[in-house]
């Protein structure tokens, strides 16, 4: 059977971060100038800089950003130009340290967790789409930018960066979204995939009790009806998604991986790594100004590609258009 973790459920394992409590509520903005060099100012925690960070201060700056009865976990290191990550569903900022301490090198880079993931406090009710689509928009408006940032997500991360795109088109530098965000031209999940689909939520929430049980930051509060109904809804905004890229000015950007489903021959798994691809070249088709590159990975591409990853943003902007492998 398939494992829902080649679908972008599949958390790997990270270190956990420090934790502090500065918070900031909206409507008091915070420059991005003050918070990178106001060491001092703020309660910081984190490791003293390695040799390969030298080029930076090496703290890392957590606090809490409170909305829509949720408390959301943000962290901030690095320097240079402003970036935002955005996780997917069942993953945390945890899980994406490789890749966030790499993009630190020379990026000044936000990272946060979405409601029910990390330290960030649960839901109330039901979980949705545009639940999580706000809280990237109460992170976004946290920050006095001096500069647009770059906003990239993985995942359901990169969906939602393109909705807040579209709905803010001046908020943003570029986007570059990971493994996410694909107009598809069929649905990902037909009727006869829906006890496959909801077997691997199962299997994946009961994963998570453990994690969830310690409190700790790569601990996921989701139930398995919660991640099944949330893939069933994801599908639904893919299907629509192309109108919000045609809303859309700046550049974009898409790392893929060849093969979402995983390698083997299994015919679904066959038929969703096509349709993966086709969902890119019909992109690429109506708006010629996407980039992409392809990574030779499953949908776990930002655990075991994470070097590579940061490589192909350090290199942005890339020419309009065009594929590289």
């Amino acid at each position: 059977m398939t494992r829902l973790g080649r679908y972008g459920c599949q958390a790997a394992p990270g270190v956990p971060l420090a934790s502090a409590d500065l918070t900031l509520t909206q409507g008091q903005p915070r420059s991005m100038v003050d918070m990178g060099a106001r060491t001092n100012a703020i309660d910081v925690y984190g490791p003293p800089p390695s040799c390969g960070e030298a080029a930076r201060d090496g703290w890392t700056r957590h606090f809490t950003v409170r909305h829509d009865g949720v408390t959301i976990p943000v962290s901030l290191g690095g320097r240079g130009r402003p970036l935002v990550l955005c996780p997917g569903l069942n993953s945390t900022q945890a899980d994406l340290r490789e890749l966030t301490e790499a993009l630190r090198r020379d990026h000044l880079v936000v990272t946060f967790d979405l409601r029910g993931h990390g330290l960030a406090s649960p839901a109330a009710s039901r979980y949705s789409f545009d639940d999580f689509l706000s809280d990237l928009a109460a992170v976004m408006a946290e920050f006095d930018w001096s500069s647009p940032p770059v906003l990239v997500g993985y995942s359901l991360g990169a969906d939602l960066a393109v909705h807040y795109a579209a709905e803010h088109p001046d908020s943003v530098a570029e986007l570059v979204l990971i493994d996410g965000a694909n107009p598809l031209p069929e649905p990902f999940i037909t009727e006869a995939d829906l006890e496959e689909f909801r077997a691997m939520a199962e299997g994946l929430a009961t994963g998570r009790e453990s994690e969830a049980a310690e409190g700790g930051t790569h601990q996921v509060a989701l139930t398995a009806e919660d991640i099944f109904d949330l893939c069933l809804e994801i599908d639904v905004v893919r299907a629509a998604i192309l109108h919000r890229y045609r809303r859309i000015h700046r550049p974009i950007h898409m790392i893929m991986s060849t093969a979402i489903a995983g390698g083997g021959a299994e015919a679904r798994a066959t038929w969703r790594n096509q349709l993966w691809r086709a969902g890119v070249e019909r992109l690429v088709r109506e708006l010629p100004q996407v980039s992409t590159s392809r990574l030779d990975a499953d949908h776990r591409l930002v655990f075991t590609h994470a070097p590579d990853i940061a490589d192909i943003i350090r290199t942005l902007p890339r020419p309009a258009g065009g594929t590289t492998s």
